[in-house]
C-alpha cells in the first residue's frame, strides 16, 4: 500500500465520524471482555487452591490415623508377648505353692531326728536319704525360679514377711525378724508365699 493510500484512509477516517465510532466500539467490546475472563480465571485458581488445601488436610489426618493404628498394634503385640512370657514363667505357680507343704513336712521330719539317731548306723541310711531328697527338692525349686526368702536378722518387710508374734529382745532392734515360723518363697520376682515370722520388741 502506498503512502498516499494510507494518508487517504486516515483522512477518510478523520472525515467520517461514524467510521471512527465503529472502531472505538469494537475496541471497547474487546477490552470489556478481558476483565471478565481474568475474574473467571482468578475464581478457578482460588477454588483449586481450596481443594488442594482440603486434600492436604485429609492426607495429614490419614497419616495421623495410620500412626495411631500402628502404635496401637505395637502395644497390643507387646502386651501379648508379655502375657505369653508371664504364662511360661509362672506356669508352675500353682504346683509350686502346693509342693511347698511337702517341703515343709520334709524339713520338719529332718529337724525332728535326734542327734544320736543321726549317728546311729541303723538310722543313718534314712537320714542320708531324707537329706538328699531335701537337696533335690531345693534344686528343682531353683530350676523353676523358686527361691527361699531371707528372714532371720533382717528388718520386717511386709512385702515378703508376715509377722505372727512379737518376742521381747534385748539384743535385736524392734521390728527385726528373730524367728522363722514358716519359710517363705518367691517365684522369680513374684511372692509365692510370705515367710511367717516372729519379730523383736522392747522388753516390758
Amino acid at each position: 500500500m502506498s503512502r498516499n493510500t494510507v494518508i487517504q484512509d486516515e483522512t477518510v477516517t478523520q472525515n467520517d465520524p461514524s467510521k471512527s465510532a465503529e472502531i472505538d466500539a469494537e475496541a471497547a467490546a474487546e477490552l470489556e471482555g478481558v476483565p471478565d475472563s481474568l475474574k473467571e480465571q482468578g475464581d478457578g485458581q482460588a477454588a483449586l487452591e481450596e481443594r488442594i488445601a482440603a486434600l492436604e488436610a485429609q492426607l495429614a489426618e490419614a497419616k495421623q490415623d495410620v500412626l495411631y493404628a500402628r502404635a496401637d498394634t505395637q502395644n497390643v503385640r507387646r502386651r501379648l508377648e508379655k502375657d505369653a512370657q508371664d504364662a511360661r514363667a509362672y506356669a508352675a505357680t500353682g504346683f509350686a505353692r502346693d509342693i511347698l507343704s511337702v517341703s515343709d513336712n520334709l524339713t520338719r521330719a529332718l529337724q525332728a531326728i535326734p542327734e544320736d539317731a543321726r549317728n546311729d548306723e541303723a538310722w543313718k541310711g534314712l537320714v542320708v536319704g531324707l537329706e538328699a531328697t531335701g537337696r533335690e527338692l531345693e534344686s528343682v525349686f531353683g530350676k523353676h525360679g523358686i527361691s527361699r526368702i531371707a528372714a532371720i536378722g533382717l528388718p520386717l518387710d511386709p512385702n515378703q514377711h508376715q509377722a505372727m508374734i512379737e518376742l521381747p529382745s534385748d539384743e535385736a532392734e524392734p521390728g527385726t525378724v528373730v524367728q522363722e515360723l514358716q519359710a517363705g518363697y518367691m517365684i522369680k520376682d513374684r511372692l509365692l508365699r510370705p515367710a511367717l515370722v516372729a519379730v523383736a520388741k522392747k522388753p516390758d
